[in-house]
């Protein structure tokens, strides 16, 4: 049963990562009561699952790498709900409410892992892994553009050049209004977040049938894209916590932008790690 309890958990953690995205970014209180109640549900059921599981192995130690995360995650809910009760940080659930699930998830599928019924269903999850991520991307790209442009027509029209006079920014007259670019740049990163955040979940239950099996957060790769989920978050908390516009939320994108690359450089370059490998 301690599985039912660990499942069950995972939805309602599933939700409250949903739900702490608007109760944070836009300060709807209605979603803050939706995102404390369900996840303090998930808390208790994971709370008895984690009993049940140790009680029936008869120890009171995680051992295996599935207890440990489920072990893990129960530890950052409640350290999340305990700061909550008392410092009322809704603001940190943006992190811990998704490491959890992301932590749960994983030893919710069952001790073996999830088995594709056939080639073209793993095909299937593959294709919409890798689309997942590419909209994500694509959003970004455009969300960094739309950034840089504002900057262009900011400075094209601070130039106060007088009518008629070759100003040399002829080539940028077809660029919309400044409020405009300024939308687009942060509709664009809104849209990206959850494409990037269904395809890390996806990813993780695809890695689930590769050597790496549970140990799958050992592989660089798969941490290059959890920090890149983690920045991409922070990206998206600092503008809306510090109502950063115009040019200051152009040159964060811009280093943003920078990172990003980076670890996109470690994505697909970065040598894999394989669980006894030397």
């Amino acid at each position: 049963m301690y599985l039912l309890w660990l499942r069950v958990a995972a939805i309602l953690y599933a939700a409250a990562s949903v739900a702490v995205f608007p109760a944070v970014l836009y300060n709807r209180e209605r979603w803050r009561n939706i995102c404390v109640h369900v996840g303090g549900m998930g808390l208790f059921f994971h709370f008895v699952s984690a009993v049940e599981m140790l009680a029936l192995a008869h120890r009171w130690m995680p051992i295996h790498v599935r207890e440990v995360e489920s072990i893990l995650g129960l530890a950052v809910a409640g350290l999340f709900f305990l700061v909550w009760w008392l410092y009322d940080a809704i603001s940190l659930g943006i992190f811990a409410l998704p490491a959890t699930f992301f932590l749960v998830f994983i030893p919710a599928l069952g001790p073996g892992g999830y088995t594709f019924p056939s080639q073209g269903v793993q095909t299937s999850w593959l294709i919409a892994h890798i689309a997942a991520l590419m909209l994500a991307y694509v959003a970004l790209g455009f969300s960094i553009l739309a950034s840089l442009l504002y900057l262009v027509q900011e400075r094209r029209l601070k130039s106060k050049l007088k009518p008629g006079k070759a100003t040399g920014w002829l080539p940028f007259d077809w660029l919309p209004p400044l409020d405009t670019l300024e939308r687009i740049a942060h509709g664009t990163l809104e849209f990206g977040f959850p494409c990037m955040t269904v395809g890390l979940i996806i990813g993780a239950v695809l890695v689930q049938e590769t050597p790496l099996g549970a140990s799958y957060f050992l592989d660089p790769r798969i941490i290059a894209a959890i920090v890149s989920w983690i920045v991409y978050v922070v990206l998206l908390l600092v503008r809306r916590s510090a109502g950063l516009r115009g040019r200051r939320a152009a040159y964060l994108s811009g280093a943003f932008m920078v990172l990003m690359i980076a670890v996109g450089a470690v994505i697909f370059f970065g040598r894999v790690h394989r669980v006894g490998a030397p």
